[in-house]
Parts: structure tokens; C-alpha cells; sequence
């Protein structure tokens, strides 16, 4: 079972003696059974003796059991914590472009579902061992009482719990297909949340989104739930009826058949009324191993594919070159595909050099490759042909990691976080505040202990707050991907005429995705993009 071996991996020591413990709770309550059977049944039974054993098995069973639930819960919760981290580790130390490829939806359909499923599991194993237990420790106690009838009530049990697992094993066959569709319907979520503005100014994509897409989805997930849930709740009143029918046999058949004492026969019956519980208890914890199961599958599907496109990544990484030389781009080429295979875009024969103080404008129309390129630039994307040199170092998988450190960029689509992250923290809140009045954003923002008071601003204060952090990096080569499109025209002036320079003059490169033709005076150099190449690069 791989919910099992899962845990075995994280301490294999922990749960043997987790189980260990749960067996010898559930031996003890089938044990207490037992007593209570004898003492019922014994014409003089002693009160004395009998309540010292019944006393003592109690303890034990109380005991063990809490034992058991303790030590699996720790055990679990950190078998838990080390998953998400280690993913969490997996997906950063990733091919950035291999990230994009497997989308964010899955990601988070894994990190958040699947994990939980997991979790939700792995609380249920220490009950499920109990149970087992006494299911277990009161079998033995019936065999004990008439081999002739445990063979028969035995075989009946096995074929009522054959049956129900086949109707669980097609339950989750709907299950698995129903997993599947929830990463679908989440990234349908994912564009009505981040494609509303689209959605509100075209009715008809609207309505074809909401009927094709994310109606289709949710219906076939549906479905599939729908019937997993129905074969369960069926499995579950099969299991009731399995269970009259275990003390119906037992009254109008093998009693018939068999002389059986009523001593004998109202043992079997309350024996048996009791593992009931405990064992309708065993049957709704197998779905949610069996959602394990499928859970951790994911799980393992997604970091072994994390894994094949794992890059070379320290937390001790060499000095950055602050005072470098030149940068060049090598007959790079670079093709970025689309959803569909036959649907691409290249960037072909890329030949570029960058020098330190530069202030570079690059342009092109909507879909030319500016983005791709600076992608390429700050070693996000791995060209396919042609090469990337520092001061004449070739960038490769050993140092790509190194050579990312040398950029402070603001894309587009920026992520924004609320704390001031790996930053040296000695005057980061002074450096800050001063950034922030700088960016006129002092009166909306403060910051104590490198914690931004707020981020619920506007797009393009939100863009400020970005280029605060892209300050305080403090790297030697700045990119910034069209950052004064959404800014006011007053600050669009600011940024272009004064704090650019001020960068400049710090000895910064510059390289800036703009579509500001007004302001490309600015540049030292404009390079121009047409459907993947260079179409010029000369001076301002």
C-alpha cells in the first residue's frame, strides 16, 4: 500500500511501534469482549478476579491505543511537512519553462489537494489499525469457542468484504477520472478570477466559456463524483445487510443445523455485533486509502517529472561579477511552443552584446519575442541553440543559477510578495522608506521589519512597490518588461527621465520593453524585434 510505504519512508521505526501499539489495543478491547462473553455465560462467575483482568485490559487497551494515535499523528504530520517542502523545493529548483509547461493549475491542485488527501489519510491509519485488531482479536475469540462455526461465519464474512471491495474498487475508478477533471475545472476557476475584465466586455466568449468550458468540465466532474459517491453509499447498506445476514444465518441456519448451546449462540451473536462497528469503521477508511493511493500517485507522477528537469541550484552561490565587462547573446534560438504542437514561436539567430552603464530600449509590436527574449537574457529560458557568456564565461546548467543573480527585473506579470525577502535586513527599513517617498507611495505604504503594511493598491502603485524590491536587490543589470504601462502619465515621465538615469549613473544596465516611443531619446541603443529576430540594433 503506498500510503504505508509513504510513512515507512519517513520513519519506519515510528510505525512499527505505532502498530504495534494499535494491535495490542485492539487485542485488548476484543479481549474485554470475551470477558464480558464468559462472565455472562459462567453460572458463578468471580467478581473479584474478573474485575482485576477486566480493569487490567481496559488500561491496556486505553493506553496503547493513545499511544498509538500519538506517535502516528507526529509521525504523519511530519511525514506531511516533509512532502510540501520537498515539493515546494522540487518546483523552485525546476526548469522555469518546464513550470510553465505542467501550469500553475496542476501545481496547486497537488500542493493543495493532494496533499490534504493525504494528510486526511494518514490521521485515519491508527483507527484503521485498532479496528483491525479487535476485528482480528475477536475472530480468534470465536474460533476458540467452535472451529465448525468460525468456518462458516468466517467464509461468510469473506464474501460479504470481497463484495464491498469490488464495489469500492469501482467507486474509485470514477474517482481517479473525477481527479483528473478537478486540475481542469481549477484552471477554469483560474480564468474567471484572472480573466474577468474579459469575460465582463464579451458577452459571447463569456457565455461560450461558461457553457463549453467550465459547464463541459464541471459536468463530467460531476458525473464522476456522483457515481463514486453512490457506489460507496451502496457498498456502505450492503455492508448493514451483510451484517443482519451474518445474525440471521446464524439464528435460522447453522443453529438449525447445528446443535449449538445458547451460551454458544448468543456469544457468536454478540461477538459479532460487536466488530461491526469497528468493521463498517474499516470499510470507510479503505476509500479514503484507496484516495491516498491516487493522491500520492499524482504526487510522484509530478516529482518525478519536477525531477527530470531539475536545474543545479546552491544556497552558497560565488560573488556576483559587479563589475563585469560584457555580456553576449550567441546565435541563440529558441522556439517557444504553444497549447497546441503544431502551434510555435522561434527566436532565431540571436546576436547581441550588452555593456555595463547601458541604457537599452527594446521594441517591437505585440507577439515579436521581447518577452521570450528577456526571458532568455536573465537565464530563465534555456536557449536551444547558441550560447550566453559573462566576461567571456559560457552559462551552462553549473553556473545558470549564478549568472540569474546578476538581474533585478520587473515583468509584466509580476508576482508581488508582502515581505521584503532575502534581503540584508541591517537599514533595509530606512533604504526602504526612502525608496518609498521616492516612488511617491510613503503616504500608502509603510514598512516595519522589511513587512509591506499593504499591497491591495492599484496595478501600477503595485508596479512601484515592485521596483522598490528591484532597488534594494541592488543588482548590476536592471530589465524591466513594459513596467510604465500602467503607470499615470506624470510618473511615466518621472520613471523614464529621472529615475532611469539615476540607475544609469550608478553604473547600471538598463534594459527596457517599451512601447514609449516619446521617451526612446533616453536609450544609448534601441533594439528592434520582428516576428522573432532582430530587425536593427543601433543607437538612440
Amino acid at each position: 500500500m503506498k500510503l504505508i510505504y509513504f510513512l515507512l519512508r519517513s520513519s519506519w521505526e515510528m510505525v512499527a511501534i505505532a502498530i504495534v501499539t494499535g494491535l495490542i489495543s485492539g487485542f485488548s478491547s476484543a479481549r474485554l469482549v470475551a470477558l464480558i462473553n464468559d462472565t455472562a455465560n459462567s453460572a458463578n462467575p468471580s467478581a473479584t478476579a474478573i474485575f482485576g483482568s477486566f480493569a487490567g485490559f481496559l488500561c491496556l487497551a486505553l493506553l496503547s491505543s493513545i499511544s498509538s494515535q500519538i506517535m502516528l499523528i507526529r509521525l504523519s504530520q511530519k511525514a506531511i511537512f516533509d512532502m510540501q517542502m520537498h515539493l515546494s523545493r522540487q518546483i523552485l529548483a525546476s526548469e522555469f519553462r518546464h513550470l510553465e509547461e505542467l501550469g500553475a493549475s496542476k501545481l496547486l491542485a497537488t500542493l493543495t489537494s493532494d496533499v490534504q488527501s493525504v494528510a486526511s489519510s494518514v490521521f485515519a491509519i491508527p483507527f484503521l489499525c485498532i479496528d483491525a485488531a479487535i476485528i482480528g482479536g475477536c475472530l480468534v475469540y470465536l474460533l476458540s469457542l467452535s472451529s465448525t462455526v468460525f468456518l462458516i461465519v468466517f467464509t461468510f464474512l469473506i464474501i460479504a468484504v470481497v463484495s464491498i471491495q469490488l464495489l469500492i474498487k469501482k467507486a474509485w475508478q470514477f474517482f481517479g477520472k473525477a481527479r483528473e477533471q478537478q486540475d481542469q475545472l481549477l484552471g477554469h476557476f483560474r480564468g474567471i478570477t484572472e480573466g474577468m475584465k474579459e469575460l465582463k466586455l464579451h458577452s459571447q466568449r463569456r457565455q461560450s466559456f461558461l457553457s463549453e468550458d467550465l459547464e463541459g468540465t464541471a459536468t463530467s466532474l460531476r458525473y464522476n463524483r456522483v457515481n463514486s459517491m453512490t457506489i460507496l453509499a451502496a457498498a456502505n447498506s450492503v455492508s448493514q445487510l451483510w451484517f443482519f445476514g451474518a445474525i440471521g444465518l446464524l439464528i435460522f441456519g447453522i443453529s438449525q443445523a447445528i446443535a449449538m448451546s445458547p451460551s454458544l449462540l448468543s456469544s457468536y451473536i454478540l461477538t459479532i455485533t460487536f466488530i461491526m462497528a469497528p468493521l463498517e469503521s474499516v470499510m470507510r477508511q479503505l476509500p479514503l486509502l484507496s484516495r491516498a493511493g491516487i493522491a500520492l500517485k499524482k504526487i510522484d507522477n509530478l516529482g518525478l517529472s519536477l525531477a527530470s528537469a531539475r536545474e543545479n541550484s546552491s544556497a552558497v552561490l560565488p560573488q556576483l561579477r559587479a563589475s563585469w565587462q560584457s555580456l553576449d547573446i550567441k546565435g541563440v534560438t529558441h522556439t517557444y511552443r504553444g497549447e497546441k504542437e503544431d502551434s510555435h514561436f522561434s527566436l532565431k539567430d540571436i546576436e547581441l552584446t550588452f555593456k555595463p552603464g547601458e541604457l537599452v530600449f527594446i521594441v517591437g509590436g505585440n507577439g515579436s519575442g521581447k518577452s521570450t527574449l528577456a526571458k532568455i537574457i536573465t537565464g530563465l529560458y534555456i536557449p536551444e541553440v547558441g550560447e550566453i557568456y559573462l566576461d567571456g564565461e559560457r552559462i551552462n546548467n553549473e553556473n545558470r543559477e549564478w549568472y540569474r543573480q546578476h538581474f533585478a527585473v520587473v515583468f509584466s506579470d509580476f508576482y508581488l510578495f508582502e515581505r521584503l525577502l532575502g534581503l540584508d535586513k541591517g537599514n533595509l527599513d530606512v533604504q526602504a522608506r526612502k525608496y518609498l517617498q521616492e516612488l511617491q507611495l510613503d503616504s500608502k505604504v509603510t514598512v516595519e521589519n522589511g513587512k509591506l503594511s499593504t499591497t491591495n493598491l492599484s496595478q501600477g502603485q503595485r508596479k512601484r512597490l515592485a521596483l522598490l524590491t528591484a532597488y534594494l536587490e541592488d543588482r548590476p543589470i536592471y530589465l524591466f518588461d513594459e513596467w510604465a504601462s500602467d503607470q499615470d502619465p506624470t510618473f511615466r515621465e518621472i520613471f523614464y527621465t529621472e529615475l532611469l538615469p539615476q540607475l544609469k549613473n550608478r553604473g547600471k544596465t538598463l534594459l527596457v520593453i517599451s512601447h514609449d516611443d516619446r521617451y526612446f531619446y533616453m536609450a544609448d541603443r534601441i533594439i528592434k524585434l520582428e516576428y522573432g529576430k532582430i530587425e536593427y540594433d543601433k543607437p538612440a
